[in-house]
C-alpha cells in the first residue's frame, strides 16, 4: 500500500506540471486547470488513505470527519464565489484564494510547533517549520490587504515610517529564529512561534501597504510565489511530497511571472514594492501644452466602418466600465463587414496577471484575436484604426522618446504608429505614473470622452445604421 500511495503522489505531482504547461496557452488553460484539479483530488484521497492505514490515533476518525466536512464546505463556498464573482472583481477573488493558502501554511506551522518536541527535533526541521509558518503568515495578511486595496477600501501609504517599520520587522523575522535556535530560548517553542506569526502578519500588511494600484499584478504574483514557498517548506517539515512539489511549482511560476512583469514595466522589484517611480529631471519632463482633438461617436463609427484592419488595446478602464461584452459585440459587427479585428494585450494591463485575457474570455472573444505586445507592435502600422479603451501609461510614447520621463524605458504598445488612434477616456486625468501622455497630442490621435460602456453601445448602434 505504501508503494501505491507514493506512486499516486508522483502522478499527482506530474498532473501539476502538466496543468501548468497547458495553462501557458489561453486555448488550453481550462484543460490544464482540470488536469491539475484531478491531481489535487488524487493527492487528497491518498492522504486520507494513508492516515487510515498508517496512523495510529484514537481520534483519527474524528479528525477525518472534520476534514471531510471542511472540504465539502470549502468546495461549496468556493464554487459559489467563482460562479458569482464579476470579472472586475476577479483580482480580489484571486487574492482571497491566495490568502487561504498562506493561512493554511501558517496554521500548519503553529499546530506542528505545538506538538513538536524541541529537544528531539533537529535545527533543520525547526528552521523549515519556522520559515513555512512565517512566509505563510506574510502571504495571508498581505493577500488580505491586497484584496482590500483592490476593492478601494484601503489607500496606499508610502510614509517613510511605514517602510522603516517594515524593514525592522523583516530583520526581526530573520534574527529572532537564529537567536532562538542558537540556544536563547526565554519561552517555549509554541509561544515563540505565535510571537513570530504576529510579527509576520504585521509585516505582510506593511509589505503591501506602499504598493500602488497599477502595480497590483506584480504584488499578486509575488504573494502567490510566497504562498508556494510557504507550502513547500511546510511540506518539507511534515514530509509531504505533494506539498513540496506543488509548493515549488507555484513558488517558481509566481517568481518567474513577477520577474517578467517587472521587466515589462522596466522597473526593479524593489522599486515596485516601495511604490516608487523614477524621479524626473528638473524641467526635463515638464508637461507641455497639448492640442487635444476630440471625436464624436458618429465619427468614430464612420472611421471603423471604413477600416480594413482594427486593433483594440484594453486596459483596466475596460474592466471598471464592464464594457467587455459590448466591445465583443462591436468586434462581431465589424468582422461581419469584412474588417479584421485584433486585441493587443500589454503584460501588466489590469490588476492581476492575465486580467485582460480573462476579461475578454468572459465575453467569448476568440483567443486567436488576442496578440501579445511584441506581436502587435510589429504590425502596428498596418492598422487603420486603433481603439485604446481604459489604458494610459502603456501606450505613452514618452516611454520611448523622452529620457527624462519617469516611465522612460518601459515597453509600450506603439499605438502612435497606427494610421488613426481613438482613445476612450472619461477625462484627461493621468495614469498611475502621473505624467502627461504624449499620444494624446499627436496628429493621428483623437479622444472620445465618456464612459466606455456607454460610448461603445452608441458606437454599436451607429454601426448598425451605417
Amino acid at each position: 500500500m505504501y508503494t501505491v500511495i507514493q506512486v499516486g503522489y508522483l502522478l499527482a505531482a506530474v498532473s501539476f506540471i502538466l496543468g501548468l504547461k497547458f495553462m501557458s496557452s489561453p486555448v488550453r488553460a481550462k484543460t490544464g486547470n482540470t488536469i491539475a484539479a484531478i491531481g489535487m483530488i488524487l493527492a487528497v484521497v491518498l492522504t486520507f488513505i494513508a492516515a487510515l492505514v498508517f496512523e495510529n490515533s484514537s481520534i483519527k476518525i474524528t479528525n477525518l470527519v472534520v476534514l471531510i466536512v471542511a472540504i465539502i464546505a470549502g468546495t461549496v463556498v468556493g464554487k459559489r464565489m467563482s460562479d458569482q464573482v464579476p470579472m472586475t472583481e476577479m483580482p480580489q477573488m484571486v487574492s482571497i484564494f491566495n490568502a487561504t493558502g498562506g493561512g493554511c501554511a501558517m496554521l500548519l506551522g503553529l499546530i506542528e510547533a505545538n506538538i513538536t518536541n524541541i529537544a528531539l527535533a533537529g535545527v533543520g526541521t525547526l528552521s523549515l517549520l519556522t520559515v513555512g509558518m512565517a512566509t505563510g503568515a506574510i502571504a495571508f495578511s498581505g493577500s488580505i490587504l491586497a484584496e482590500r486595496k483592490l476593492s478601494g477600501k484601503v489607500k496606499d501609504n508610502r510614509e517613510k515610517v511605514t517602510v522603516l517599520t517594515a524593514r525592522l520587522l523583516l530583520i526581526s523575522l530573520v534574527v529572532l529564529p537564529v537567536l532562538y535556535f542558537s540556544g536563547f530560548q526565554p519561552v517555549n517553542l509554541t509561544v515563540f512561534m505565535y510571537i513570530l506569526a504576529a510579527i509576520a502578519l504585521v509585516y505582510g500588511v506593511l509589505f503591501v501597504l506602499p504598493i500602488g494600484g497599477a502595480d497590483m499584478p506584480v504584488v499578486i504574483s509575488l504573494l502567490n510565489s510566497i504562498t508556494g514557498v510557504a507550502t513547500a517548506f511546510a511540506g518539507f517539515a511534515i514530509g509531504n511530497k505533494v506539498m513540496i512539489a506543488g509548493g515549488i511549482l507555484v513558488g517558481a511560476a509566481g517568481l518567474i511571472l513577477t520577474v517578467l512583469m517587472t521587466k515589462a514595466m522596466n522597473r526593479s522589484l524593489l522599486n515596485v514594492l516601495a511604490g516608487k517611480f523614477k524621479k524626473s529631471v528638473a524641467g526635463g519632463s515638464a508637461e507641455t501644452a497639448q492640442e487635444i482633438k476630440d471625436i464624436s461617436v458618429a465619427e468614430t463609427a464612420l472611421a471603423l466602418s471604413f477600416a480594413q484592419k482594427v486593433a483594440v488595446v484594453p486596459g483596466y478602464g475596460l474592466a471598471v466600465a464592464q464594457a467587455q461584452h459590448i466591445c465583443a459585440q462591436m468586434e462581431q459587427i465589424l468582422e461581419k463587414r469584412g474588417t479584421e479585428v485584433d486585441y493587443i494585450i500589454h503584460p501588466v494591463a489590469g490588476r492581476m496577471p492575465g486580467h485582460m485575457n480573462v476579461l475578454l474570455a468572459e465575453a467569448n472573444v476568440d483567443y486567436d484575436r488576442l496578440k501579445e505586445m511584441e506581436e502587435g507592435n510589429e504590425i502596428m502600422s498596418q492598422y487603420d484604426v486603433v481603439m485604446v479603451i481604459g489604458a494610459n501609461d502603456v501606450v505613452n510614447p514618452a516611454a520611448e522618446n523622452n529620457p527624462d520621463s519617469p516611465i522612460f524605458g518601459m515597453p509600450i504598445i506603439r499605438t502612435h504608429e497606427a494610421k488613426q488612434v481613438i482613445v476612450m477616456k472619461r477625462s484627461m486625468s493621468t495614469g498611475y505614473a502621473g505624467v502627461q501622455n504624449d499620444l494624446f497630442g499627436m496628429e493621428n490621435c483623437s479622444i472620445l470622452f465618456g464612459d466606455a460602456k456607454v460610448m461603445l453601445q452608441e458606437i454599436v448602434n451607429q454601426l448598425k445604421l451605417i
